[in-house]
């Protein structure tokens, strides 16, 4: 943080609880000239003012708070910069991966500071870190169990559940069935394969794809024409001399997606031909991802997860689309 937001702070943390404490002080006074109990010659709905002053429970209260603030303050880190006395931290925000996670931990141990964050990551490892092996590996052996395998293990299969809600729904949902941008993971509609090495590679490494768009090259009727024969690849009804005309220019698009429109797992290409669009199916729609192309990052979980991890929320996804192949 900057000088100058520090000191914002600062001003904003101590100037407010002055003002209160001014206002406090301004509430206790009595400034009517008035004797204390009687009438303040005002009423409303029937009801006398008396002059009464604050109640002393609600009075000490208030000055309780400022103590509290002021220790709390004193304590923890709050004024801008200032790390407080305990030399407390909620988390490192330097920490990218696992292997840095561990080293932040290791470094706060040593130094003998209060990460908040890395303390609980260092139990939770020592805690459950045994657990997500076990049921990761093969018993006995330095082998990771097969997908299938695990997605047949109900209690991996919970724990693999758990990790997609709590690292993966913000984008596919809690039920995984995606959203406009972030693929459906409950159907067979497969950008880079639905295999168990191809999932395992996706979460491990993560994907980046983009489609340029084509504006420049095809002109918007160029782009007309090629919508017209796109849709008409998943049985739309579409104005046929329009879709023939975009079928001769669909050979720019055959080199990602194939002359039949089938897509290319190796790419990240999708199908064509099925009704699953990714960005939305409507004309317009699909008139906007060919004229202006479109762009998609999953990261990378590896050093986020490690691999343990890695290999039960793959299978937890592996099942989603393989009911079938469970007990």
């Amino acid at each position: 943080m900057t000088t100058f937001w520090s000191l914002w702070i600062i001003v904003i943390t101590v100037g407010t609880l002055l003002g209160c404490a001014a206002l406090l002080i301004w509430c206790l006074k009595d400034k009517m000239g008035i004797e204390e109990g009687k009438d303040m010659g005002h009423e409303y709905d029937g009801i006398r003012e008396i002059n009464n002053p604050l109640p002393k429970w609600w009075t000490y209260l208030f000055i309780g708070t400022f103590v509290f603030a002021a220790i709390y303050l004193a304590l923890y880190p709050g004024l801008g910069n200032f790390k407080g006395l305990l030399g407390w931290q909620s988390s490192d925000q330097t920490v990218r991966s696992l292997s840095e996670s561990q080293a932040s931990i290791a470094k706060a141990q040593e130094n003998r500071v209060l990460v908040q964050y890395a303390k609980e990551l260092d139990d939770a490892q020592r805690h459950f870190g045994k657990a997500f092996q076990r049921l990761a590996y093969q018993e006995g052996k330095n082998e990771l169990r097969s997908l299938p395998d695990i997605a047949n293990d109900p209690d991996a299969l919970n724990v693999g559940q758990r990790l997609f809600l709590q690292n993966c729904s913000q984008c596919h949902g809690s039920d995984a069935r995606g959203q406009k941008g972030f693929p459906n993971l409950t159907d067979n509609a497969w950008l880079y394969g639905g295999e168990p090495e191809a999932i395992i590679t996706t979460i491990r490494h993560g994907r980046i794809g983009e489609m340029p768009g084509w504006k420049e090259a095809l002109g918007e009727q160029g782009v007309k024409e090629v919508v017209s024969y796109t849709l008409s690849l998943s049985g739309r009804s579409v104005n046929a001399r329009e879709a023939e005309a975009g079928k001769t220019r669909f050979v720019v698009c055959a080199a990602c997606h194939g002359t039949d429109g089938k897509g290319n797992p190796a790419v990240g290409a999708p199908d064509l031909t099925d009704q699953n669009w990714l960005f939305g199916g409507s004309r317009a729609e699909v008139t906007e991802t060919v004229m202006y192309g479109r762009s998609g990052v999953m990261p990378a979980w590896l050093d986020i997860l490690g691999e343990d991890k890695v290999q039960l929320v793959s299978a937890y996804v592996w099942s989603l689309s393989n009911s079938d192949a469970m007990k």
